[in-house]
């Protein structure tokens, strides 16, 4: 996707129901359509695929599974300082969740790579 909407990635952290993504301005498309396209890629590549030969599921209509939250959040940054401060929330929201005690635990977020722990994105 950062080829084909040619944008930069700066920093990422995968949450179990959502993701954080400090990202460049796409050069092609939106931010908006870039989000829904990688949510939708993720979520027809995780969730089980429907029936669709049983007509009655149509009538019923059942909660439909969701992968990730509904909605997104998305926040301009124009400044040095607010890219830090954007990263550090990011960073620390899987220990904020109780998910790990360390922020280099989480396996999936760029932390490790600013840390100095990994080589590159």
């Amino acid at each position: 996707m950062r080829e084909k909407y040619r944008f930069d990635v700066i920093g990422f952290v995968v949450m179990p129901e959502h993701i954080h993504l400090l990202i460049g301005e796409p050069k092609q498309n939106t931010v908006p359509m870039v989000m829904q396209i990688l949510k939708q890629r993720v979520a027809r590549r995780l969730l089980p695929p429907r029936d669709p030969g049983v007509q009655r599921e149509l009538w019923r209509r059942p909660e439909r599974q969701r992968f990730w939250q509904r909605c997104y959040y998305d926040f301009n940054v124009y400044s040095d300082e607010k890219v830090t401060e954007k990263l550090v929330y990011m960073h620390r929201n899987p220990v904020e969740r109780g998910l790990v005690s360390l922020p280099e635990l989480w396996l999936w977020s760029s932390y490790r790579t600013f840390a100095g722990l990994d080589k590159g994105l």
